[in-house]
């Protein structure tokens, strides 16, 4: 009975997690939440790995509810198959707060061990670990749950987001120690909370890059195409309309349309089609860029692209860090059959290629990354550094009404905060925006309208520490905090038996 109720409460706390990331942004209650997490293994060190483990499979089920949206209700895969398909990932990402809660538990009985040098570096060791074993899936590492309303957010320029995912475990693991350790340590762990969340929220004063030029004004097309009506060819010249039409409404510098905007190959649109978009866009001096598949050179594949269409040249960046599942099949052997009752069009992409140039726009290098690729923020810090302004294209109609949109917001702003540049959203149904180089949002197209959200921005040049040093520093440290944390805890039991040894109990 008691074990039970351990996991019950595990899984209430675990939960609970999906109100401290967008759209709530509730951002104490995942320190909170990792706090009782501690508390709970504290307490019963022998269900550690379990207590872990259902805290885990809580917190990932009710973030990504939204994968069974996509599996059931877009792509038509039965129920039956879809409930435990949506699982699955959830099953997998457990594991790694599973293994830091059970590690942590034997490193060593000392609270102030436990919580402040193991549990800390344990826990962003596995969400560093998940951000890329079989290709990786950082979506939901709790440093995203504090951008950018919370102090913690101005760490973000200085380590990324895993700087940020470790802040929040040891800021838990000091919450555990409140409860847990004896009257210095709490009184240590009290001082050192006001220190870490003040100096964060003076950091989010500090200015890591600075513009260059003049401000321009950009536009972000929102087509609000229905997933379910995409690549149905009764709808294809609705689709080709409503782009044209919003192309031809707009006057901007720069206009971009989402991925996939243009639901056809680059080289099989229409006649002319093409050559009447670009044009009425050069026309107003506009550079215009797409999201359009696009053939590899030798023809045997396909990419899912941006095309610079009023270049003509048509230089692309094409998506390199494909969606397992969706964008490739793993193990097509062994799992292929399951896309027989999927309507998934285009689920075989080719890789584009790492470090891809930036595209150069109306006189702007513009660096470009398409939807999940927006999770990965070390791969974007190459060629931000050569660009003065970033943009995401994505399509997350696949996601119907859910929090997905909101998420996905949310790691754009942390790609804005970790590079000091602008970030430019151009998506079909939401959520498309301009982020501000601090995260912040300047404004946000209203969801599932159709309509080009336009704006003011500028180029930005310079470098954070994270774009100079990626995510090295922050893996070493944590790596160092474990040893420390293992080497501390043999020598104080060494001199605890020692003790023992020369001052036995009468």
């Amino acid at each position: 009975m008691r074990t039970l109720l351990v996991l019950i409460a595990a899984a209430l706390a675990g939960a609970l997690t999906l109100y401290g990331f967008a759209p709530y942004r509730l951002y104490g209650l995942v320190p909170l939440s990792l706090a009782a997490l501690a508390q709970l293994v504290e307490r019963n060190p022998q269900l550690a790995f379990r207590t872990g483990y259902v805290w885990g499979v809580a917190a990932y089920t009710s973030n990504f509810n939204w994968i069974y949206h996509s599996l059931h209700d877009i792509a038509g895969l039965p129920a039956v198959l879809a409930a435990p398909l949506v699982l699955l990932l959830p099953a997998y990402l457990a594991i790694w707060p599973g293994l830091a809660c059970w590690l942590t538990s034997r490193i060593d009985q000392r609270p102030w061990v436990r919580w402040l040098l193991a549990f800390p570096a344990l826990w962003e060791l596995g969400e560093w670990l998940r951000s890329w074993v079989m290709t990786g899936f950082p979506w939901g590492a709790v440093g995203y749950s504090q951008v950018t309303e919370s102090p913690l957010s101005g760490f973000i320029p200085i380590g990324g987001i895993h700087l940020a995912s470790w802040l929040v475990a040891l800021s838990a693991g000091a919450l555990a120690l409140l409860a847990n350790g004896q009257r210095l340590q709490r009184l240590a762990a009290t001082a050192g909370l006001i220190i870490l969340w003040s100096g964060g929220f003076w950091l989010q004063s500090v200015s890591w890059t600075e513009p260059v030029g003049k401000a321009y004004r950009v536009a972000l097309a929102q087509g609000d195409i229905p997933q379910t009506m995409k690549w149905d060819p009764a709808s294809f010249e609705s689709t080709l309309t409503t782009y044209y039409q919003q192309v031809a409404s707009t006057r901007a510098e720069l206009m971009i349309l989402p991925e996939t905007a243009l639901p056809v190959f680059l080289d099989d649109l229409p006649s002319g089609y093409l050559t009447m978009m670009a044009g009425d866009a050069q026309r107003k001096n506009m550079a215009l860029a797409a999201g359009i598949p696009r053939r590899t050179a030798d023809g045997r594949g396909y990419l899912n692209a941006v095309v610079a269409l009023t270049d003509p040249a048509l230089p692309s960046y094409a998506k390199d860090h494909l969606v397992p599942f969706g964008e490739f099949i793993p193990l097509p052997g062994l799992i292929g059959w399951i896309y027989q009752y999927m309507n998934m069009p285009l689920s075989g992409f080719s890789r584009g290629g790492v470090n891809q140039a930036p595209l150069q726009l109306a006189g702007h290098k513009v660096a470009f990354n398409i939807c999940y690729e927006d999770s990965f923020g070390e791969e974007l810090i190459g060629p931000a550094a050569h660009a003065g302004i970033l943009a995401n294209v994505s399509n997350l109609a696949w996601f119907g009404k859910s929090v997905a949109m909101s998420q996905h917001l949310q790691l754009s702003q942390a790609r804005a905060l970790e590079t000091g540049r602008f970030m430019l959203r151009a998506t079909n149904t939401g959520m498309t925006a301009i982020v501000r180089p601090n995260g912040e949002i300047a404004s946000v197209a209203a969801p599932f309208t159709q309509q080009v959200l336009e704006g003011m921005v500028q180029d930005y040049q310079g470098q954070t520490p994270y774009m100079q040093y990626g995510n090295r520093p922050v893996i070493i440290a944590c790596l160092s905090l474990l040893s420390l944390a293992i080497a501390l805890g043999a020598w104080l039991r060494r001199r605890q038996d020692q003790t023992a040894t020369q001052h036995p109990a009468n």
